[in-house]
């Protein structure tokens, strides 16, 4: 099961996204998460309760399409020079931003309220897309790029392992070994024999 909320809607339903998301923000900003509840948050919208049930189902999957707008990338890769360079400047920026109170909170929420994972899969594919870029520019200064996985498996997935788990040691150092483990890499290591 995913999220009532997965797809992209156009029109009232856009707007209707647009500002039950604005009111959540809101809200939080003025009362604080623990005040929030679906009435107080449609009244502020301007729509009913039953449509924000209708849509998201709960409070708790509505905090999770929150968080997974919120931590949508704004722009995308800054240009560095070489791949290396990107990788780093990209790897300390995730690492500060998904490290920070909100950034935290962002994830755990995108987490809790998606039963289906289909929203940790958008906040996957987010990451994955600005490697993605970040890749395809360097391939076209001619430098050798690896796949979108490996740099998953062996930039991203630490990182979030830290971030969620153990929050210690998210230096630029740190973060610079697992850029260069990632450009040390060809091809992600075979999946464990089960």
């Amino acid at each position: 099961m995913t999220s009532r909320a997965t797809t992209r809607p156009g029109g009232r339903s856009a707007r209707v996204q647009q500002s039950v998301h604005q009111a959540v923000r809101d809200l939080e900003a003025e009362v604080g998460r623990e005040a929030l509840t679906v009435p107080l948050i449609a009244a502020r919208a301007g729509v009913t309760p039953s449509t924000v049930y209708r849509r998201w189902g709960d409070l708790r999957e509505l905090l999770s399409d929150v968080a997974v707008e919120r931590l949508r990338p704004d722009t995308p890769p800054a240009d560095h020079g070489s791949l290396r360079a990107d990788l780093e400047a990209w790897a300390v920026q995730f690492a500060e931003e998904m490290d920070s109170t909100a950034g935290r909170t962002y994830i755990r929420d995108a987490l809790l309220g998606d039963p289906g994972q289909g929203n940790a899969a958008r906040c996957s594919d987010y990451a994955a897309d600005q490697l993605k870029a970040v890749g395809v520019r360097a391939a076209g200064r001619g430098e050798a790029v690896p796949d979108v996985e490996t740099l998953l498996d062996v930039l991203v997935a630490p990182l979030m392992y830290r971030i969620l788990f153990r929050s210690s040691d998210l230096s630029r150092a740190y973060t610079d070994r697992l850029v260069a483990a990632a450009l040390g890499r060809t091809a992600p290591p075979p999946a464990p024999k089960s």
